[in-house]
């Protein structure tokens, strides 16, 4: 149980690490081809075919979601008043992290963040929509 809070605190602090970036910083992403971020690094001495390259692709788009339903099933089985208690712990771990994040920006950056924060939540939300869109339309074809 707490190495799955441990995780899922993490989890959670993530996109405010990512939002601290700053512009113009290096990152390890390479600027053109298909494959993005730390995947890049392990396939690109491979020199894969584009076939293989296609291939490759899709089953990473196949398994993308494998450990959030895993974790979910586990989630699932603990009683509610303990997946009550964690969403609780998560949200005020998330709160605390965005308020001492916000203490070190000046006040312009703290516009710009909230800025980011709010079209972020907005993408989200529409992604969500389009989720229970896709889900509704699958149901209604079987």
């Amino acid at each position: 149980m707490r190495k799955t809070l441990t995780a899922l605190l993490l989890a959670a602090s993530l996109p405010t690490i990512a939002l601290a970036m700053p512009e113009g910083a290096p990152c390890n992403k390479p600027m053109h081809g298909e494959h993005r971020g730390q995947g890049a690094r392990m396939f690109k001495d491979l020199d894969l075919s584009a076939e293989q390259r296609e291939q490759v692709g899709k089953l990473m788009r196949e398994r993308k979601d494998d450990p959030r339903e895993i974790t979910q099933k586990y989630l699932d089985k603990l009683p509610q008043a303990d997946r009550d208690a964690l969403k609780k712990e998560l949200e005020t771990a998330r709160l605390e992290h965005d308020k001492a994040f916000r203490a070190i920006l000046t006040p312009e950056q703290q516009k710009t963040f909230d800025a980011r924060k709010a079209d972020m939540e907005k993408r989200r939300a529409e992604r969500a929509e389009f989720e229970a869109w896709k889900a509704e339309k699958d149901k209604q074809a079987q």
